[in-house]
């Protein structure tokens, strides 16, 4: 089953602290509830073990994810492929920074293929739990970037 999802976010922080939030993995997996661990391999590989659920379906992915493009400070691009028992996904992810008065704005968009068991509970649970999790992702990501930076006494 094959989805795409895609958004647009402002975030009030400059844009080359954004960028280098979002596409270093560790700090942006601390926004993602439902990532379990991460493995750095290399600068644009790395491992992610995460649980979603879907409905009465829920499921452990093992994830290898590839940066195939990394223009600081503006685009980003990931290839993602895993597998968790019976089910598989395949996305391609990117994202667009630009300079806007409020700070940054982030325009993203990801294309997912999933199948087997995860995929069996429909596009339209599988679309509103993306939203959920994006969701809650991008508020976490805009709080802390936008949160004031600590003083020394």
């Amino acid at each position: 089953m094959a989805m795409t999802f895609q958004g647009t976010v402002t975030i009030n922080a400059p844009r080359e602290q954004v960028y280098e939030f979002l596409t270093d993995p560790a700090r942006v997996s601390r926004c993602a509830a439902e990532v379990q661990k991460i493995d750095t391999i290399d600068d644009t590989h790395f491992k992610v073990v995460a649980k979603v659920g879907v409905g009465f379906v829920k499921a452990t992915f093992a994830l290898d994810v590839e940066w195939t493009e990394k223009t600081p400070p503006s685009v980003a691009t990931a290839k993602v492929r895993g597998n968790a028992p019976g089910s598989a996904v395949e996305m391609t992810a990117g994202m667009q920074l630009s300079e806007v008065p409020e700070g940054t704005k982030l325009d993203w968009k990801a294309d997912v293929m999933v199948a087997g068991v995860i995929a069996s509970v429909g596009s339209r649970l599988l679309q509103g739990a993306a939203n959920k999790i994006t969701g809650d992702v991008f508020a976490c990501v805009k709080r802390t970037l936008e949160a004031p930076a600590p003083t020394g006494a």
